[in-house]
């Protein structure tokens, strides 16, 4: 994902990186192409002239920008909703962390604790490998103890796993008398919490929008736009090319959009950032157990994933 400064409204027309533009750039020639054809042979096919006037487009141009608008709506939920669970993780794995720390009668800078810590860290980054379907043995390998790393690789739900060793430990800490039986309840509720968001998380990716709503709509927008040309040409002459690939470029570019958001997991610009969001965690976590933070510093102004 990238994030900017907000531009001058005047650079922010020549915006290249980010926008979807760089993608509809082929399917914008193509119309421009077969609108300047259109205009050359002056609205004819096989000598019979199409009689369309722009009266028809503009009622259905309505129409059709509405049901964009809804299909845009849909997908910037599923974003919002994964931004929100990744919020809740970093603020559930901070109270986890304090918790271990605080909460317990390990010593705050002994192993025990600092294994808790690692296994919240590598919850983190497991799941984000299992959205994006990528492998996370280097990020397991890095920040696990070879046996755990071990138990994980054959896993098919790795945060699954990860979060019941954490509450084995919570259950060792118990039994050793090393935790107050109410403490230990706080720390399983933010464990819990833990559980609600992977699933949530995985109902978003798993559950994308109903596919024959997506070819509908992919359908109608194109035969709009490749028909739009028949309906100005009388009235716009040369002109027709220029304003046929300008409205395109507005509908086609919304639905290029809201296929982006629609999976807010993935690796598309506008995607959420977990890389940098995983970073973010770890970072947060490791100060919180006063550990060594390795560098990760992100440049100025850009949140890169």
């Amino acid at each position: 994902m990238i994030q900017r400064k907000k531009e001058h409204w005047f650079k922010m027309l020549f915006v290249w990186h980010g926008s979807v533009l760089p993608q509809l750039v082929p399917r914008l020639l193509l119309l421009l192409l077969v609108s300047v054809l259109i205009v050359f042979v002056n609205g004819t096919l096989y000598h019979y002239k199409i009689p369309l006037s722009p009266a028809p487009f503009t009622i259905f141009g309505i129409a059709l920008a509405l049901f964009l608008g809804f299909r845009n709506n849909a997908s910037y939920d599923r974003f919002w909703e994964g931004r929100k669970l990744w919020g809740a993780l970093l603020n559930d794995t901070r109270s986890l962390a304090r918790q271990a720390l605080t909460l317990t009668g390990y010593d705050p800078k002994g192993k025990e604790v600092a294994e808790f810590v690692d296994m919240l860290i590598a919850f983190t980054y497991c799941l984000k490998h299992q959205l994006r379907k990528t492998d996370p043995s280097p990020d397991i390998q890095q920040r696990l103890p070879a046996e755990l790393a071990g138990m994980l690789e054959n896993a098919r739900f790795k945060p699954v796993i990860l979060m019941r060793e954490m509450g084995i430990w919570v259950k060792e800490a118990r039994k050793n008398g090393l935790i107050e039986p109410i403490c230990q309840v706080a720390i399983d509720e933010n464990l819990n919490k833990l559980s609600d968001i992977v699933g949530g998380c995985e109902r978003i990716a798993s559950t994308p929008i109903p596919y024959t709503y997506q070819v509908l709509l992919h359908r109608t927008v194109y035969l709009y736009c490749f028909l739009l040309p028949f309906g100005l040409v009388d009235s716009l002459g040369w002109i027709t090319p220029l304003i046929t690939v300008f409205i395109a470029y507005t509908f086609v570019a919304f639905e290029a959009i809201a296929d982006e958001l629609e999976d807010p997991f993935g690796t598309e610009p506008n995607d959420l950032p977990l890389n940098a969001m995983s970073r973010m965690i770890e970072t947060t976590l490791l100060e919180t157990a006063g550990k060594p933070v390795p560098d990760t510093a992100l440049p100025d102004g850009y949140m890169l994933d």
